[in-house]
């Protein structure tokens, strides 16, 4: 029975990640559907198609990539929708695989300091709680840093996610500065030599100077203990929020020096398309993509599954 229970997220990521995307390919499929059924494929079409593709926020430039390819060779023929759909997957795909990079935690920094940084609300304390799971079960010691002091949940949150990982957790009052904290976890943290350091931070909105200030303060205090930190910095995006993860990417990229990105909340929109207008914007690595609240609904990202989800393509 336990052989079955061990298999089981392994073979069920692909049905999550279908179902997760389900609101935006079942957006993009029905429209798709509906254009191409009795009707010859000409320019109005493609022009269809591509706006069905703008919808689903995939950005201007790959939209009209895909409607391109998908005229090529077809002029005046019938088109059926899987045919579009597997256009659609081929070059989302394409966009993304250069973006798709695992998060490798370099073992001779000892410990690899993970600064996870983005907007309240997008999903970051559990992102983090799930990535200290991740951490612990592959046998890495983890620390973790409540660095959202303004928030008492997010401090909170965070000692019960240090409790299920069997992870220590620094923390201090809420509205305590957060910068001596993330001093004090790195100290801490090199003396017990933890092989991972997740260090939490407020959700600031990106034009809010003053926070983003203080994030820059962060970084500089962090490299008082170790000139090479932090080794990464997550940025974690709520996918709901659309084209507003574009600006969010550029604010934060600029005061943190963003390596690499985490989008949850896949299974609450139909614009999961957004994730290609960002890797084809900013060609920024994407680690983690998340599709629900379970520990096993965030996984390494993966070009082909997840184009193939989106198009709405059942493996």
């Amino acid at each position: 029975m336990n052989d079955t229970t061990a298999e089981t997220p392994k073979l069920s990521w692909w049905r999550r990640l279908s179902n997760g995307l389900k609101r935006t390919s079942s957006s993009l499929g029905t429209a798709v559907a509906d254009l191409v059924t009795k009707r010859k494929l000409d320019r109005a079409m493609l022009e269809d198609i591509e706006d069905v593709l703008l919808q689903a926020d995939l950005g201007t430039a790959v939209a009209a990539r895909i409607a391109e390819a998908v005229g090529t060779g077809r002029y005046d023929k019938a088109i059926s929708a899987e045919e579009v759909k597997s256009v659609v997957a081929t070059e989302v795909e394409k966009v993304l695989a250069p973006v798709a990079r695992p998060l490798v935690i370099d073992a001779a920094r000892k410990p690899f300091v993970i600064l996870v940084v983005g907007v309240n609300g997008s999903g970051k304390t559990t992102t983090i709680g799930k990535l200290a799971a991740k951490f612990s079960a592959e046998g890495r010691s983890v620390m973790l840093a409540a660095g959202d002091t303004f928030r008492a949940a997010a401090i909170e949150q965070l000692k019960v996610w240090g409790e299920r990982t069997k992870s220590p957790v620094v923390a201090g009052a809420q509205g305590s500065d957060a910068a001596s904290l993330a001093f004090n976890a790195l100290s801490t943290a090199k003396e017990q030599q933890r092989d991972v350091l997740l260090i939490d931070t407020a959700g600031r909105l990106q034009n809010k100077a003053e926070l983003m200030n203080e994030l820059e303060k962060v970084v500089r205090v962090v490299r008082k203990v170790d000139a090479t930190a932090p080794h990464a910095v997550l940025l974690v995006l709520d996918a709901t929020v659309g084209q507003n993860a574009l600006s969010q990417v550029e604010a934060f990229h600029r005061t943190a020096g963003v390596t690499g990105l985490a989008m949850t909340k896949l299974d609450g929109t139909a614009r999961g398309g957004i994730l290609v207008a960002l890797a084809e914007k900013h060609q920024l690595p994407v680690h983690f993509i998340g599709v629900g609240e379970g520990v096993d609904d965030l996984a390494p990202f993966t070009a082909r599954d997840f184009a193939k989800a989106v198009a709405g393509i059942e493996s």
